[in-house]
């Protein structure tokens, strides 16, 4: 039977500390923050000179902060599974449309790996994905499609989850004193740091906000924070940054449905967004507060980021899923107070991801990463900034209307993107310098003086290709992909290599009515 209250959940259930673990007090206690839908430019510490989040910026000054850090897939589940168990989607097998995380590739997650070794665990929030038996959907919308026993205390939901804490049923106990479920999380996380102390055993917490995710339902305790804010729009805003994006990137929903950021609208929808981030930031602000008010502050390390971006009327978009900038570039933060680096708030410029959340973490428990992570332990970079744990990143989408499912790679300098849908349409590359062009404005690939740089990117592309074939998993329709992501293949090799279901839904793809008339009727 499920649990239903914290003090429920303290009994570790048959978990025994590994041979090779130290003593607790030796091992820090690790508090993982993740957003929901937060584009890269929300914070201060990230250049925005319009928001207020002085607790991130705070602990961005602590620690050190990841200029280039992405989510490789950019849709919450997917991305929470890659943060969990530190493998790119076509490992985990799960997404929207895909499936769920196998119960085989959930004991490999961070959390069951620390709880295994003697961490006190838990959990706050919104979950995200499922964690089944093979052959189960990907539907996590009730609790028994969650491992919710496999955590010490639980404060977490199915599905979306609700801005109303009340209807939340493991955080509603805080509905009368926070009515909005963004300060509940906050609270709840307190009430485990206060819990964790008393066992002689670390801990290890994964706080995941619903906010700034739609519906745009700001905690009204904040309306004054930013009534008197212009919102400044970006250099590549709505219609005048997307002349030059392939037709492909324009038939999802994401593009055709703008979202709440036409220029009518831009100014309210940015400012309830920010006011949603704000929340966070108090929130974050709690749960700094109370590890100070503990005594643990000064051996938990926090590490802070997003499942994914937000395009936010960039390119005339809104929502995810694309491997623009906005969209999959993550806020990424982490803070070890007993590091040399604390306090210096030095800013790190290698490529990183939320596939190095989990790696990052067992290595700061002092265990073996294991052999399927895909990700890096990025605590060299805390020793040395200015290094690299990789060349190069994947942004993957497989998910949506057929003409956006893209492979992309990104270094320290460029991203090449790859739209292979062919069905009355030419395929499609993108090559953007970053490092001077990081709003995507100017696609390289035509240039004559960036065709060494666009070969080195499409052998990346084609190498992390070869190992989507040897290593994906044989379920969830993944195997597929190598054959339509192969730059070489003619589109009716292509369609003669999906399966029969995916096939069809490619051929038979039309596109919605033109944008602007779907626009100009809103």
């Amino acid at each position: 039977m499920k649990k239903r209250h914290l003090l429920e959940s303290i009994a570790i259930g048959g978990a025994l500390w590994m041979a090779a673990v130290c003593p607790a007090a030796e091992k820090p206690n690790v508090i993982l923050l993740l957003t929901d839908d937060q584009v890269y430019n929300s914070l201060g510490y990230t250049g925005n000179r319009q928001v207020r989040t002085p607790h991130l910026d705070r602990l961005a000054s602590q620690g050190v902060i990841f200029n280039r850090a992405y989510d490789t897939t950019s849709i919450c589940m997917a991305s929470r599974a890659c943060v969990m168990t530190g493998m790119y989607e076509y490992k985990t097998g799960c997404n929207f449309s895909h499936g769920p995380l196998l119960r085989d590739k959930w004991r490999k997650s961070y959390p069951m790996l620390l709880r295994e070794a003697g961490y006190f665990t838990g959990f706050v929030g919104k979950f995200g994905f499922s964690v089944k038996d093979p052959g189960g959907s990907s539907s996590y919308h009730t609790n028994e499609d969650l491992p919710m026993d496999d955590f010490d205390a639980w404060y977490g939901w199915p599905g979306q989850g609700s801005y109303k804490t009340v209807d939340n049923e493991f955080v509603a106990q805080y509905a009368e004193k926070y009515p909005h479920v963004t300060r509940a999380v906050g609270a709840a996380s307190s009430d485990f740091i206060k819990t964790a102390r008393q066992q002689d055993k670390p801990f290890c917490l994964s706080v995941s906000f619903k906010a700034p995710h739609s519906p745009k339902s700001p905690d009204p305790e904040f309306d004054d924070v930013y009534a008197q804010t212009h919102w400044e729009m970006p250099p590549n805003y709505d219609q005048k940054g997307a002349a030059h994006i392939p037709e492909q990137a324009k038939c999802g929903r994401q593009y055709r449905q703008i979202d709440d950021f036409e220029p009518d609208d831009y100014q309210t929808t940015m400012r309830k967004y920010h006011q949603l981030i704000h929340a966070v930031d108090v929130a974050v602000g709690m749960i700094m507060e109370t590890l100070q008010e503990q005594g643990v502050a000064e051996n938990t390390v926090v590490l802070y980021l997003t499942d994914n971006g937000y395009s936010c009327g960039a390119h005339g978009m809104g929502g995810k899923v694309l491997p623009y900038e906005e969209p999959s570039r993550s806020p990424m933060v982490i803070y070890d107070p007993r590091h040399a680096v604390s306090g210096q708030g030095r800013r790190c410029g290698a490529v990183v991801g939320n596939i190095d959340m989990a790696p990052t973490i067992l290595a700061l428990a002092g265990l073996p990463v294991p052999g399927q992570m895909d990700g890096k332990s990025l605590l060299p970079l805390l020793d040395d900034p200015s290094g690299r744990v990789r060349d190069s990143m994947l942004l993957i989408n497989v998910w949506g209307n057929a003409p956006i499912h893209s492979l992309a790679v990104v270094t320290e300098e460029h991203k090449y993107i790859h739209w292979p849908y062919a069905q009355g349409m030419e395929p499609q590359e993108e090559l953007y310098r970053i490092s001077s062009d990081c709003y995507e404005m100017k696609n390289l690939v035509a240039d004559p003086e960036s065709r060494e740089v666009l070969v080195k990117m499409q052998q990346h592309h084609d190498m992390a290709l070869k190992a989507w074939k040897a290593e994906c998993v044989s379920h969830g329709g993944y195997p597929q992909y190598v054959a339509l992501f192969d730059r070489q293949l003619p589109w009716h090799a292509k369609l003669a290599a999906l399966e029969k279901r995916t096939r069809r839904k490619f051929e038979e793809w039309k596109a919605a009515e033109p944008v602007e008339k779907k626009r100009k009727s809103k």
